[in-house]
């Protein structure tokens, strides 16, 4: 059976090529255009179900891509707040959307990818929490193929958009302001995942708050897990006196090991998870919206769709303490 990479080693394009012709793209010259038609028909080459569903007169869907893995313990009240925030908005919108996941993405190939979100008739993507190592997801995106909304990291260019809170600035005032309040000077940093995008943001503005307030400034790698933030603790609270956590389950673990340890140490996070309303110890966090901030990027998918350019978008954040009483129903 003829397959789309035989249709493109035919007319010596991309595959990628080949699927704009097929589906009708506008930026494909007429000399390439004729290439690939010509080629078509002498291999007799059919086009699967996506052909077939881009023909018809349904919407084209929107994608979430999900950045999570089987055995994760991931944040999974922030995955229900964009799968949430996605929805809603896209019903609002008359738009439907379908869920992947980064792991299963990056197990095929780019053009595999390809040709799996055409037969399921998407037009845009929204990737949240993209990471430096999903190189075929990346490739995904700079391809072009579809109109996409990146979620905290920096990719833009004509049919691509990002959108995040300002991480850098959120994270000098969040650990500004506890600081400030309990009169700290020597301060343990838990960072998150050096091949996360917002880590080096968020460690920036907690580098640049150093060199202001002339912190003594001691810095970790936490992975963002809570786990590894209990052992730094373990080892290194006892010398400071805060931690500053670039997430919440950080800050979390951070918390449980200080209390195991029977010190006091303030603790501040970010994410503004509900989680840390039953830390048992009031804790500052940096509360963003992730419903608010998938329905943005819906949003900001059809606009895309409709022919504009992509740009950047950023969103609010609030400095919260929070408490009990924030999270109970």
């Amino acid at each position: 059976m003829t397959s789309i990479r035989d249709v493109a080693r035919e007319a010596g394009v991309a595959i990628s090529t080949v699927s704009k012709v097929l589906n009708h793209y506008p930026n494909v010259s007429p000399e390439t255009r004729n290439r690939v038609e010509e080629a078509v028909r002498k291999l007799q080459f059919v086009p699967n179900a996506a052909a077939a569903t881009l023909s018809s007169k349904m919407p084209a869907r929107i994608c979430l891509v999900i950045n999570s893995a089987p055995s994760s313990r991931l944040n999974d009240e922030i995955s229900m707040q964009y799968l949430s925030g996605a929805i809603n908005c896209a019903r609002k919108l008359g738009m439907d959307v379908t869920i992947a996941f980064s792991y299963s993405m990056e197990e095929r190939s780019v053009e595999a990818s390809i040709q799996y979100l055409r037969t399921q008739n998407v037009g845009g993507l929204v990737v949240c929490t993209l990471d430096k190592t999903q190189s075929r997801l990346i490739e995904l995106i700079e391809s072009g193929e579809f109109c996409t909304v990146v979620i905290d990291a920096p990719f833009l260019a004509q049919r691509t958009s990002n959108i995040s809170i300002d991480n850098e600035t959120a994270q000098y005032e969040v650990a500004g302001r506890m600081l400030e309040e309990n009169h700290c000077s020597r301060v343990l940093y838990l960072s998150g995942d050096d091949n996360g995008y917002v880590s080096a943001a968020r460690l920036g503005g907690m580098k640049r708050l150093a060199r202001d307030k002339k912190l003594s400034l001691m810095v970790r790698n936490g992975h963002f897990s809570e786990r590894r933030a209990q052992e730094i603790t373990r080892r290194y609270g006892a010398q400071y006196d805060a931690v500053v956590c670039a997430s919440d389950m950080m800050a979390l673990g951070a918390m449980r090991e200080l209390i195991r340890m029977d010190i006091f140490r303030p603790v501040c996070g970010f994410d503004g998870l509900k989680l840390m309303g039953y830390a048992g110890k009031q804790m500052y966090t940096v509360k963003q919206s992730f419903d608010a901030i998938a329905a943005e990027s819906i949003r900001e998918v059809q606009r895309l769709m409709a022919g504009e350019s992509g740009k950047k978008i950023v969103m609010p954040y609030k400095i919260v303490r929070m408490t009990y009483d924030d999270v109970i129903d």
